[in-house]
């Protein structure tokens, strides 16, 4: 059986990029794009809060949490640039990446804290927004090596390449 601090270098889960979006400036909508450059030290390129340091150069939501803040908001569905995140990302769970070190792409990133929801909310999502948003506002990084990114990109843990490509391989047969 396995300690904790083990259990927490143990991620079998492979995610995926689901959406990319860039802010161009202060309070402007978010942009939906294919595909992005991350910076190293900098965050997304094209994004305004892509400047040296800081904790917040990247902003990540869990996809599966979108059906969850559209219900706490009586709504049928919220799209991705409503919640003002770069990054939409499916099938592993962000809050155990908070501070760890992971993997979009080749680029390699650092969770840097939970990324709490904004007064803005109330306005995106109309009354009750900001706390349909709380506990499911997703995560921010800061990029310790840049490169480019996509839709369809996996999310590791960087610690387990070696763990869920090995799974990968015996999910596939091979």
């Amino acid at each position: 059986m396995r300690n904790f601090s083990e259990l927490l270098n143990v991620f079998p889960q492979i995610g995926r990029v689901e959406w990319v979006g860039l802010r161009p400036a202060h309070r402007e909508s978010l942009v939906a794009v294919s595909s992005a450059r991350l910076e190293r030290a900098l965050g997304l390129s094209g994004d305004h809060y892509s400047k040296q340091g800081g904790n917040r150069q990247v902003t990540l939501i869990q996809f599966e949490h979108l059906a969850v803040i559209a219900a706490l908001c009586g709504r049928e569905t919220v799209q991705p640039e409503l919640l003002r995140r770069n990054l939409v990302i499916s099938g592993i769970n962000l809050l155990a990446l908070k501070t760890q070190q992971f993997y979009i792409g080749h680029a390699l990133l650092e969770g840097t804290g939970l990324c709490d929801p904004c007064s803005r909310m109330e306005d995106a999502l109309g009354v009750g927004g900001h706390h349909a948003m709380r506990g499911h506002g997703g995560i921010t990084a800061r990029v310790l090596q840049g490169g480019e990114i996509h839709l369809g990109d996996r999310v590791q843990l960087a610690a387990s390449d070696q763990l869920a490509l090995t799974l990968e391989q015996r999910q596939q047969g091979t």
